[in-house]
């Protein structure tokens, strides 16, 4: 059985080793940048009773190194995943407009100030699991 899991491991890995080389071959900074960097992004802050706002702020951008690698003993395989994510923040206030009587007009939002490869914190960070 262990030598079933260790033929589909190595198995693993030569794909990933294959697709490695198709994806290092792309075009442009932006495909090929492994890293983690601050980087403008824009969204719509909006909240029930007031108009919404577009906003441009600095978010964490990027792709970190990640490996899995197959091991003999339970769980048969050793991982190491890393996401860019926010080291350093500062929190920012506006004001939405034309806001119904009532509602509070205030929106914080935070602005990355440093960004690293590190585990996913969902204080911080949306983290998604397959």
């Amino acid at each position: 059985m262990k030598l079933a899991y260790l033929f589909l491991g190595a198995m693993a890995l030569l794909l990933l080793c294959g697709c490695g080389s198709v994806l290092s071959t792309s075009s442009g900074d932006l495909r090929t940048f492994v890293g983690c960097a601050v980087r403008e992004f824009t969204f719509l802050a909006k909240k029930p009773g007031c108009r919404g706002l577009r906003i441009t702020t600095d978010a964490c951008w990027g792709r970190c190194e990640t490996w899995e690698k197959p091991i003999l003993e339970p769980p048969y395989i050793e991982a190491h995943h890393r996401v860019c994510t926010y080291n350093e923040t500062k929190q920012v206030t506006v004001k939405l407009p034309n806001c119904t009587p009532g509602v509070d007009p205030f929106y914080t939002y935070p602005v990355a100030v440093r960004c690293d490869c590190g585990i996913c914190s969902t204080a911080t960070t949306e983290c998604e699991t397959i």
